[in-house]
């Protein structure tokens, strides 16, 4: 890859990402059946009416939020010691999404995000989270708990058509700031197949 055209996949790749992100609220309909926060009355509004509302709700009411990823930890007892020295790790990359903390004190988000995948290819998320939050003591931090359903498009799957995706997540840090963890579990009983704990940062600004 040459020096100036590493620039131009750039600002490809952040193109692709925004166009992701945009139609990220298209997914609150699998996922919002997940969220406490769904549960309104049938008779006055639809499911997909409830998701557009809450979709809308979180991208004009919540706080904008920077994303920074790094790690992507391979199990070492799922993978192979030649599969591992291929893969890579320092799964590097940037997101912007929304996060509102609701009415009971949990946390809504949409975003988009790209990494860098195992592969060294860019991969692109664009999703909707839901973490209940419990905070620690009298200390200021808080512990997240809850899911992520996002549509996700990688080169070595479906010829990188977006395909959906849910995983657990957790948090900690303080409101504004956190270290945030979605584990893809193992997929298979053969080996080097998931079990992958993605580490990331959320700055909210």
């Amino acid at each position: 890859m040459t020096t100036t055209s590493q620039p131009r996949r750039q600002a490809a790749s952040f193109s692709t990402l925004t166009a992701l992100l945009r139609r990220s609220g298209l997914l609150g309909v699998t996922v919002l059946a997940l969220a406490p926060a769904a549960h309104a009355d049938d008779n006055q509004y639809s499911l997909w009416q409830q998701t557009k509302d809450r979709a809308a709700n979180i991208w004009n009411q919540g706080d904008g939020a920077l994303y920074l990823s790094g790690v992507a930890h391979h199990g070492r007892s799922t993978y192979s010691h030649e599969k591992l020295n291929e893969l890579n790790e320092h799964a590097w990359g940037l997101g912007y999404g929304k996060t509102l903390r609701n009415e009971r004190g949990d946390d809504e988000s949409l975003y988009g995000f790209v990494i860098k995948d195992s592969h060294r290819h860019p991969q692109y998320m664009a999703g909707y989270a839901y973490e209940w939050v419990f905070p620690i003591a009298k200390t200021g931090l808080e512990l997240g708990l809850g899911g992520t359903a996002m549509l996700m498009s990688r080169q070595d799957y479906f010829h990188s058509v977006p395909f959906p995706v849910p995983l657990p997540l957790a948090s900690i840090g303080t409101q504004k700031a956190k270290i945030m963890f979605a584990y893809v579990p193992r997929l298979s009983s053969n080996k080097n197949n998931g079990d992958v704990l993605l580490i990331f940062g959320r700055i909210e600004m």
